[in-house]
């Protein structure tokens, strides 16, 4: 009894320290949490052991055999190949699975083997029945007889094995492995029985990356062995390409823990991040204290249903939102730069993996209703970033600019966070960024600022890139107006009209440009793979044009043509499927397994159809969110896909994140609560909430009728009430007057 009140108290007070919700205590919401949820299929999310936003991603990785092994594992594998303490969610390249580490017994093995030979390496078979799995934790029984538990600090993972009696037993620290990258330099040194330190260089997606680290061991390490590849060496210390240490131990401890922490910068950093993080050897009492920091979180936006799946899709959704972007420095403040020098004692933390083209749509939305002090974390990371490399980020891994995709998606969400008033950065210092950054001569940006179509045959994706700078710049332009600069106002203005210069009248598509004026040739808008488009076809890129939509309707010829047109996309049977592995969740032509398309089905609201958004957004929300691994149906891209599902769950959705509009789509649960901070909370009631009623009849904002089809960020970020009535059928009146449609 004393052992579970001091446990209950040590948990009781962290949680009021660190500033849990009291719902966080009445309910338990990581008991909602359903890891396994896009593991399957082509989610590629992060299975394994972290906290929100943690540096550490600690959890198992399959061998790496493609697109679909991204962050490591796939639910339908059977093989570990070790547990490797970082891992990016849900994205369409792998990289990282730094600082692996695999207990196994019998014979020293330095290898992992031969997948289909179990056996011939160190990997070991296992079975998802021996798995255990939840927010902050995760274990497995191997096949090898080995029982693993882990669990996670910020920056510091803990290993916790229990081996079998009466065999040897080994623990491989291999340096060589990781997911879809080479190592270029590693080294691995014993500094006394305990503890050991080094590093891994590698380059992949991220092409220098390096990442510090530290171990210490609960009990002696006497063996020591080292390894370059399968060259055995000698001493305590090793440097290669592909160093590999073992601690052996003829006759098995009953219990090995380790604690492995890292660091962008030193491998002194890397200790003192685990004496700063877990000072102890309570295994027990990180897992709960990971557990704490989840409920935390997820209790920010609460949800009511009576739907069990409903709730474990919304808070594993939520759940997935919050592992990248990830923490990048020590718990000193430290950071590696984008120029590879290190930086002390920083006044923000410092974060990375921004997958800007991704998340600017909806990921970094949500962050600002539910994290916003980490939010202005973000947007000083990223006015770090324009400092040290020039400009603003594109695609950020572990201070390398890998520059995928297409656009500069953080000017979107730097302009977001200052027109909806995040504190914690220098807002005249990110306008500055957002300028620069535009007036680049690369990557077409040397055509966008002087209103000139990007050439089709000077660059690639060139008409992706047009529209999506066309973007930000609208997001800038506002920020400009709100910080009264009229005349940088009016340049952004006219830049986020550059659409246009894209638009063929003759067919109504937004195509290619050569750098003559001529349009390109063999134009097909059901072609998925082409030279002018990001992930996407003529039909997808239509509706490209989130900061003017009402242009957008203009150009098409009016409301009922706009409509019409709208319909027609939702309905052409799509072709090409093979060409794009991630064209996936398809209505007709739209396909919600990539993003530059979620905001489509929220269109219908600007040219007084709401009722058709509601219609595409309710069955979405059914068809292709599922509580079972393949429960995700594209790339969950580093929380985006999950984000739409939260925003859209809740009734309402950012088309253009930097207006600080939310267009209202179809709620599915019966309340839902913004904890704002402050004591604010915004509630969304649905009333009438049934599975066939996906209509909305009415809207009460504050306990007075409401007749838009929108609500604003304002609305929201000082708290009150939004009750939505449902019905069965249509209210075609709701939203359908001009003054009630998004502006």
């Amino acid at each position: 009894m004393k052992k579970s009140f001091k446990r209950y108290c040590t948990i009781y007070c962290l949680a009021i320290s660190i500033g849990v919700p009291h719902i966080a205590f009445s309910q338990k919401l990581t008991s909602f949490v359903d890891p396994y949820i896009g593991t399957g299929s082509h989610g590629h999310v992060f299975l394994g052991a972290s906290v929100p936003f943690g540096a550490v991603q600690l959890g198992p990785d399959n061998f790496y055999k493609g697109w679909d092994w991204c962050s490591g594992y796939n639910y339908q594998d059977s093989v570990i190949r070790g547990f490797a303490h970082t891992h990016l969610s849900g994205t369409g390249i792998g990289d990282l699975s730094d600082i692996a580490i695999m207990p196994y017994t019998g014979d020293i093995k330095t290898d992992k083997g031969q997948e289909k030979m179990p056996g011939s390496g160190y990997a070991s078979l296992f079975s998802h029945k021996d798995e255990k799995v939840r927010p902050g934790y995760y274990s497995v029984k191997l096949a090898n007889g080995v029982t693993v538990q882990l669990t996670a600090s910020e920056r510091v993972g803990f290993h916790r094995y229990n081996f079998p009696k009466g065999k040897p037993a080994n623990v491989i620290v291999d340096l060589k492995e990781g997911i879809n990258d080479q190592s270029t330099d590693t080294y691995i040194e014993q500094v006394d029985d305990f503890t050991f330190k080094g590093y891994r260089r590698s380059s992949g997606w991220a092409k220098n990356q390096v990442v510090f680290f530290a171990i210490k061991s609960s009990v002696p390490i006497k063996d020591f062995l080292l390894y370059n590849n399968t060259e055995k060496l000698n001493g305590k210390s090793a440097q290669g390409k592909a160093v590999r240490g073992i601690f052996r131990f003829e006759h098995a401890p009953e219990l090995l823990e380790l604690k492995v922490g890292i660091s962008p910068v030193s491998t002194e950093n890397a200790s003192a991040n685990i004496k700063a993080e877990i000072p102890g050897w309570n295994f027990d009492e990180i897992k709960e204290q990971a557990d704490v920091k989840w409920n935390r979180e997820l209790a920010k936006l609460t949800v009511e249903s009576s739907s069990m799946a409903k709730k474990n899709i919304f808070y594993t959704a939520m759940f997935h939102t919050m592992i990248n972007p990830s923490l990048f420095n020590d718990h000193n403040k430290d950071y590696l730069g984008a120029e590879k020098k290190p930086h002390r004692n920083a006044p923000f933390d410092n974060y990375s993996v921004f997958s800007t083209w991704d998340t600017y749509r909806a990921t970094h939305p949500l962050f600002i209703l539910t994290q916003p002090k980490r939010t202005g974390d973000m947007v000083n990371s990223m006015l770090a970033i324009y400092e040290q490399q020039g400009s603003l980020p594109i695609w950020h891994l572990m201070a390398n600019e890998t520059g995928t995709m297409v656009g500069m998606g953080s000017r979107q969400i730097v302009a977001e966070a200052y027109l909806k008033g995040v504190k914690g950065f220098d807002g005249e210092k990110a306008f500055e960024a957002l300028k620069s950054s535009s007036m680049r001569d690369t990557l077409g940006l040397q055509y966008a600022k002087n209103y000139q179509a990007v050439p089709a045959d000077k660059e690639s994706r060139a008409t992706a890139k047009g529209m999506e700078y066309a973007i930000g710049d609208g997001g800038i332009a506002l920020m400009a107006k709100r910080m009264g600069k009229t005349e940088e106002y009016g340049y952004f203005k006219k830049r986020a009209e550059n659409y246009k210069l894209y638009f063929d009248p003759a067919d109504q598509f937004f195509k290619g440009k050569l750098a003559s004026g001529s349009w390109a040739p063999d134009f097909d808008p059901l072609k998925t793979k082409n030279n002018l488009y990001a992930e996407g076809n003529g039909w997808q890129y239509n509706w490209l044009v989130p900061q003017d939509v009402n242009g957008l309707i203009q150009i098409l010829k009016g409301d009922a043509a706009f409509n019409k047109r709208l319909d027609q996309f939702f309905s052409i049977p799509f072709k090409g499927n093979e060409e794009l592995a991630d064209m996936t969740g398809l209505i007709g032509q739209y396909a919600h397994g990539n993003e530059p398309g979620h905001h489509i089905p929220y269109l219908y609201a600007y040219s007084g159809q709401q009722w058709k958004t509601a219609e595409k957004v309710r069955y979405i929300l059914n068809d292709m969110y599922h509580d079972r691994p393949d429960g995700i149906i594209g790339n969950e891209d580093c929380g985006q896909m999950s984000a739409w599902y939260v925003f859209s769950s809740l009734g309402f959705y950012p088309v253009m994140p930097s207006s600080g509009v939310y267009v209202i789509g179809s709620p599915i649960f019966d309340r839902a609560t913004l904890n704002l901070g402050d004591g604010r909370k915004f509630t969304v009631e649905t009333v009438n909430n049934k599975d066939e009623n996906l209509y909305v009849q009415s809207i009460e904002l504050n306990g007075k009728k409401y007749e838009k089809s929108y609500i604003l960020h304002e609305d929201i970020i000082k708290g009150g009430s939004l009750k939505i009535v449902m019905g069965s059928k249509p209210n075609y009146n709701f939203g359908a007057a001009k003054q009630s449609r998004p502006q």
